[in-house]
């Protein structure tokens, strides 16, 4: 079966668009798109959400509840969301199966992008914040000079998790007829074409692990060598720390 699904993956023929078939590369595009709309909507919502709430303290609840919409059935809701709203299309257009597929995408996108966020702003040290106020920093710079900056590793965290699953979801969307790498998966399901549905199930952890990977790239260029400290010198008390107590004890005695 290995062999098979690369052969599969192989066939420069998958990856043309050839009459009715779509290749990988179209369908990748397309799923690539559904995961950057959702992204672009969530963190729209979510990251200024998470950003108030961190730093003025209140509604809290918003947190718990967001993390409540992990637990709904993505398919449940995209298959009411499309009886809704589908009957209000009509006509040779997408739209009806488009907008619900991305609402479901956006509501999964959420609660991940608005926990870092929150958290984030919320473990940054008061030490620290007091001391920007006591500089005659305004809240306004405060969040943005401060907070914001000491926040990015865990903003970035929410964006990776809520890409992955975004991506891993987005498969969903062949499932009312739409493109994407789902499409390989529930059609070569419905042939009993087990090569397509394992090579499209690959295709999505490829683009998963890749996304993953450029995200943390940025996240390298993107935070303070400050906050994350990669470029910190460790010096003899930080290793003396490190070490063993009872070696220290000895080495004190």
């Amino acid at each position: 079966m290995i062999g098979q699904v690369l052969e599969w993956l192989n066939d420069p023929a998958h990856w043309r668009n050839i009459g009715p078939y779509t290749g990988i590369r179209t369908q990748l595009a397309t799923h690539v798109g559904y995961c950057l709309i959702a992204l672009f909507f969530g963190a729209l919502i979510a990251v200024p959400l998470g950003l108030w709430i961190g730093h003025t303290g209140r509604a809290k609840w918003i947190v718990s509840a967001a993390n409540a919409l992990r637990a709904i059935p993505t398919v449940g809701l995209l298959i009411l969301l499309v009886v809704m709203i589908a009957p209000h299309f009509t006509g040779r257009t997408s739209a009806g199966f488009l907008i619900p597929t991305l609402i479901v995408l956006v509501i999964l996108a959420i609660p991940p992008l608005l926990a870092g966020t929150y958290s984030g702003i919320d473990n940054v040290d008061d030490d620290v914040r007091d001391a920007a106020y006591g500089m005659g920093m305004t809240g306004r710079s405060v969040l943005r000079k401060v907070e914001l900056p000491n926040a990015l590793p865990l903003i970035f965290s929410g964006l990776r998790s809520a890409a992955l699953q975004v991506i891993a979801t987005a498969t969903i969307a062949a499932y009312v007829t739409l493109g994407g790498l789902g499409r390989f998966i529930y059609d070569g399901l419905a042939q009993q074409d087990y090569p397509q549905m394992i090579g499209g199930g690959v295709l999505v952890a490829g683009l998963a692990l890749v996304t993953d990977i450029l995200l943390a790239i940025i996240q390298r260029y993107v935070v303070s060598p400050g906050v994350s400290g990669r470029f910190r010198r460790v010096t003899a008390s930080d290793q003396k720390a490190s070490a063993d107590p009872t070696e220290l004890a000895l080495e004190l005695s």
